[in-house]
């Protein structure tokens, strides 16, 4: 029997890379990801797994929801080839962002891995904490 798809955080500057970037083309690689921890993340990935797509630096919100489209491979941005990328498409904008504040301030939250190593441009979630994001959104299902 096949395992339910996990579930992810992926953070990514507004300013290089948006959800409405990401909803615009359709699909992107994620790449570019140097952090040892982060690459083992990207590499537990499978198709279908979903993600919360995180604005950093500015805006600090959870936006929308992507999809992980293509399995790692290696980044043709990393000329030593050691690390990986993923693809990932959209799925939805969320209903309301909800912020970094927002889910500080959520005890449900407290045990979140995006808080215990924050500079990861990538970590887990849980499967309460996605449903405690998704209803703090005004977001039902998915």
């Amino acid at each position: 029997m096949a395992s339910a798809p996990a579930h992810w955080l992926m953070k990514s500057e507004p300013v290089k890379y948006s959800f409405d970037n990401l909803v615009r083309d359709g699909a992107t690689m994620w790449d570019g990801v140097r952090n040892n921890q982060a690459a083992l993340y990207l590499k537990a990935m499978k198709i279908g797994d979903r993600a919360f797509f995180y604005h950093s630096n500015e805006g600090l919100a959870v936006v929308g929801v992507a999809e992980i489209s293509k399995e790692a491979f290696l980044d043709p941005t990393d000329p030593k080839g050691r690390f990986v990328a993923v693809e990932v498409k959209p799925v939805r904008l969320l209903k309301a962002p909800v912020t970094l504040a927002q889910m500080k301030a959520e005890p449900r939250l407290a045990g979140m891995a995006m808080f215990r190593q924050f500079r990861l441009s990538v970590a887990p979630v849980t499967e309460a904490e996605w449903a405690v994001i998704l209803d703090m959104a005004g977001d039902g299902g998915l």
